[in-house]
């Protein structure tokens, strides 16, 4: 009987990280179909992940992030897209339980953003060297300032949307939904 349960759990998560996989891809394929969802879907990609966190465990979900991260760098026709989930939007939803365990907000908060502002150094010098995008050099780097605070403002919302999609979680409605008592 105990075998039966392990067997049925451990089918349990590889079906749901494949159908969260799969899901991840189609978000980020449809950065090719409309290409204004570049931001978007990385994010959105990071989300589902969540569900696998929540769900299961971290590892399951980091392996299923490697996965995603492979094959949408083959995939998908936007590579600023794959880029920015690999380098933050993907990983983050696993590293954001770690960040919430530093016991004062103030640090939490600076360590958040601190990891996002790393990512986004990185992702500029990444598309601009390396897959050979353009830089903002006609507008001055007054341009570059209103992007950082833009997208540092988006960091914020899809920080607290993870944290919510926590929340949701835990609580009795989805365990309702998914027929588990709690």
């Amino acid at each position: 009987m105990m075998q039966r349960q392990s067997a049925s759990r451990s089918s349990y998560r590889v079906a749901l990280g494949g159908i969260v996989a799969s899901l991840c891809l189609l978000t980020m394929f449809l950065t090719g179909v409309l290409p204004v969802l570049y931001i978007v879907s990385p994010m959105l990609a990071g989300v589902l992940l969540t569900v696998l966190v929540e769900e299961v465990s971290e590892g399951w979900a980091a392996l299923t992030y490697v996965a995603v991260s492979l094959l949408s760098l083959i995939v998908t026709y936007d590579k600023e897209a794959a880029l920015m989930f690999i380098l933050f939007f993907g990983y983050y939803p696993l590293l954001r339980p770690h960040v919430q365990h530093i016991r004062w907000r103030w640090l939490r908060t600076v360590a958040a953003y601190l990891l996002f502002n790393v990512f986004l150094v990185l992702d500029y010098l990444l598309t601009v060297y390396v897959l050979g995008l353009p830089t903002f050099e006609d507008t001055g780097g007054w341009m570059l300032l209103v992007l950082a605070l833009t997208a540092n403002a988006v960091f914020g919302m899809y920080d607290r949307l993870l944290g919510q999609i926590g929340i949701l979680f835990r609580g009795k409605w989805i365990a309702q939904l998914l027929g588990r008592k709690r």
